[in-house]
């Protein structure tokens, strides 16, 4: 497990650093993104609509900045149900459809988030946003849990391009990394981060 330099002081340094910079950088990664990833996002809903019932996109309460609840958008990949899960995805999960699988697998049911972005709900790069019982849960184990939302959550992050594989009962693990990269933020960290997202892919995609 890393264990970084995490300075208890980190609330008054990330008031002190400028995340004017890391919000002009989200927005103009979006605005470049979003006409290729528009036709994709379009296709993987047209696929999921005629491969299985229900609605193409996925919407669900995550945490965010600061604790705040938001809806989080994802392209469905499971079966549909009106009710929702609440246990974890697994291995070999049978909820998750062919179509579903492969959307997973490339991480084109992620693209949608880029409207979070655009929101503001969500940054490009940060710690994952989880849903609401999942934080309460960690909470109660470690006190540090809520120190990943004095940021942004991502859609992708340090966590992610260092244990892409890890499950949500790593999250005391990845927590980690999320407090590392919460420490030693940078642009240069974003763009680090970004360009081992698209390798990280590429490996999971041949899995």
């Amino acid at each position: 497990m890393l264990t970084p330099t995490f300075d208890i002081n980190i609330e008054h340094q990330l008031k002190n650093k400028t995340f004017a910079s890391k919000r002009i950088f989200d927005i103009l990664i979006s605005l470049i993104l979003l006409p290729f990833a528009i036709p994709i996002i379009f296709i993987g809903a047209l696929v999921m609509i005629i491969t299985s019932k229900g609605p193409a996109l996925f919407k669900q309460q995550r945490v965010g900045l600061n604790g705040k609840s938001f809806t989080m958008f994802k392209l469905r990949t499971m079966v549909h149900s009106k009710d929702g899960y609440l246990d974890h995805t697994v291995k070999n999960d049978a909820r998750i459809t062919k179509a579903g699988a492969f959307l997973r697998k490339t991480k084109i049911d992620e693209l949608p988030q880029l409207i979070n972005v655009l929101k503001g709900d969500m940054s490009l790069i940060g710690p994952r946003p989880e849903r609401v019982e999942i934080v309460e849960q960690f909470n109660k184990i470690n006190d540090s849990y809520n120190l990943r939302h004095m940021v942004r959550p991502g859609i992708t992050g340090w966590a992610q391009v260092n244990k892409p594989l890890a499950t949500p009962n790593e999250n005391l693990e990845k927590l980690e990394y999320d407090l590392y990269y919460i420490n030693n933020y940078s642009v240069k960290l974003d763009v680090q981060i970004l360009a081992k997202t698209v390798g990280v892919v590429k490996k999971l995609e041949s899995l």
